[in-house]
């Protein structure tokens, strides 16, 4: 499990079982259990000039809970482990499970709802 994060492509091998995750805390008002948050980025372009908004990657794990949810920017999410329930605030369902593609756009709300630890590569803009 070797992650290469100064590389000129930065890169995770195995990110299934990485296990060298920064600790990034609770997730913020939780309405059912208590989800903790890790994860490692492997990029993020510094660019004052989108107010704090850059584009990132990396690698998210998240503990089972369910919470609101309100997503500032475009994400894209590759899930490959767990299972979550995402419900728009419109009533739509998005089940995700390993293998499942996301593209949630800016603006998108709802509940997430983390079954069984998720762990996904995501891509923020």
């Amino acid at each position: 499990m070797a992650a290469h994060l100064t590389s000129s492509a930065p890169h995770i091998h195995d990110a299934l079982t990485y296990d060298d995750l920064a600790d990034w805390g609770d997730q913020p008002n939780c309405i059912e259990g208590q989800s903790k948050s890790s994860g490692r980025l492997l990029f993020k372009r510094p660019d004052p000039s989108v107010g704090g908004n850059s584009p990132e990657t990396g690698l998210w794990v998240c503990t089972p809970g369910k919470w609101p949810l309100s997503i500032p920017r475009d994400e894209f999410c590759h899930f490959i482990a767990g299972r979550a329930t995402y419900q728009r605030d419109n009533g739509e369902v998005i089940e995700v499970a390993p293998g499942t593609c996301v593209h949630f756009p800016a603006g998108w709300t709802g509940i997430c709802t983390v079954h069984e630890t998720m762990r996904n590569v995501y891509m923020l803009r």
